[in-house]
């Protein structure tokens, strides 16, 4: 092993006598270091758009948010709902009632999502936080904030006192009706602030007012709501926190965490990340197809070496190791510098933002020790096959031939 490992160093970083085998062993050490660069650089950038992705539903969602079992509402009585407050599992626990409806402002018309919410919701989400024009809602009024995208749509501004926003919804009952304006609630709102989340689907799906109001615009009794959303405490497990909740409000609610009320676009990354990953493992796989012909090359040229090692006792099969151990000493090095510049370039671009998407926003780069691993065993691994196919080439035909 000794002997197999020192003769295939000094050919591994000896030059040959021949300079078509130095060209095609270079070109095959600068692939192996390009493509081991690139899947790294590729990985981290994957990796930067991913929590950059998942940004917007850690700020904006809740840790946990309860929906009911059996249609649209469920109902909360004081009791449970003070059990909840009161807990230390929590440092929010905010009702919610949420559903479409019409909204009518100066001739123009959209649906969007009404959004009751109580003095809570500011400790389960980062929606309040995201009022750029304006205020967030008073409690007890009948003031909503929407987003920026609906306010384009509309061309609504704040505090208008000659236009009125309006939200329609369906009155709930039975039978015909005659007259068609009394099949809807008509309620006059009042724009207060405008949010801005960076998401432009965001941004033209919510309006926020207070639960009070939202229960009277979709008839729902004092105790109905829709959703109950909750902040963990520091420490607090997730499995502690859903076992709580069940004991409190019973199985009449399903609870769902931020990966399971975004799971589409969970598996939408997943999935992206997976094929990138993919296509420069295929890069790698033929970079290292000409490591395996400057390996042939190699053989071909030290065929007398070859042949006097073995006259003087060495085995075939540590014969075949020294090309083996040459293949895996190229690919190792070129893979491990490839790394380094990986980390490098990743680095510069995570602490100066040098490639930029728009002026003061660099494009999202994140650096996981993960990544590196990942790099380097799959360089390892289709080194050594392709060092274990070029070093077959040594058999018993090739020493007699």
């Amino acid at each position: 092993m000794k002997i197999a490992f020192y003769i295939a160093k000094r050919y591994a970083f000896s030059k040959s006598k021949s300079k078509a085998i130095n060209v095609i062993t270079a070109i095959a050490s600068i692939g192996i270091v390009v493509s081991a660069m690139a899947m790294l650089i590729v990985l981290a950038v994957f990796s930067g758009l991913r929590t950059f992705s998942l940004s917007f539903t850690n700020e904006l969602d809740p840790a946990l948010k309860a929906f009911s079992q059996q249609g649209k509402t469920f109902v909360v009585s004081d009791a449970q709902y003070e059990k909840l407050k009161q807990s230390q599992l929590f440092s929010g626990v905010a009702r919610v009632v949420e559903d479409r409806l019409l909204f009518t402002y100066n001739e123009k018309q959209t649906v969007a999502i009404l959004k009751g919410v109580d003095d809570d919701f500011p400790k389960v989400s980062q929606f309040p936080e995201k009022v750029e024009l304006g205020q967030w809602i008073a409690p007890d009024s009948d003031e909503i904030v929407a987003g920026i995208g609906m306010a384009y749509l509309l061309s609504m501004g704040l505090f208008d006192i000659e236009h009125s926003l309006q939200a329609l919804s369906i009155k709930p009952g039975e039978g015909v009706v005659s007259n068609p304006e009394d099949a809807f609630i008509r309620t006059y709102l009042h724009p207060v602030g405008i949010y801005s989340s960076r998401n432009e689907d965001v941004d033209s799906k919510y309006v926020f007012c207070n639960v009070d109001l939202a229960q009277h615009l979709l008839s729902l009794s004092e105790k109905e709501y829709t959703n109950i959303e909750f902040a963990l405490n520091k420490g607090v497990s997730e499995k502690q926190a859903v076992a709580f909740i069940y004991e409190v409000l019973g199985d009449t609610v399903v609870l769902k965490n931020r990966i399971q009320m975004n799971d589409s676009l969970y598996r939408m990354l997943n999935t992206e990340n997976a094929v990138v990953y993919f296509i420069f493992l295929l890069v790698v796989i033929i970079a290292l197809f000409n490591l395996v012909g400057a390996l042939l090359m190699i053989i071909l040229e030290k065929k007398m070496n070859i042949k006097t090692l073995n006259d003087l006792g060495v085995s075939l099969k540590q014969l075949k190791r020294i090309f083996l151990l040459q293949g895996m000493i190229i690919s190792t090095v070129g893979g491990i510098v490839g790394i380094v510049l990986g980390i490098i370039c990743i680095l510069i671009q995570e602490y100066f933002g040098v490639i930029l998407i728009r002026p003061g926003f660099p494009y999202p780069v994140e650096f996981n020790i993960s990544d590196v691993f990942v790099v380097f065993f799959s360089i390892f691994i289709l080194g050594f096959i392709a060092s274990y196919i070029a070093s077959t080439r040594v058999n018993k035909k090739y020493l007699h031939d």
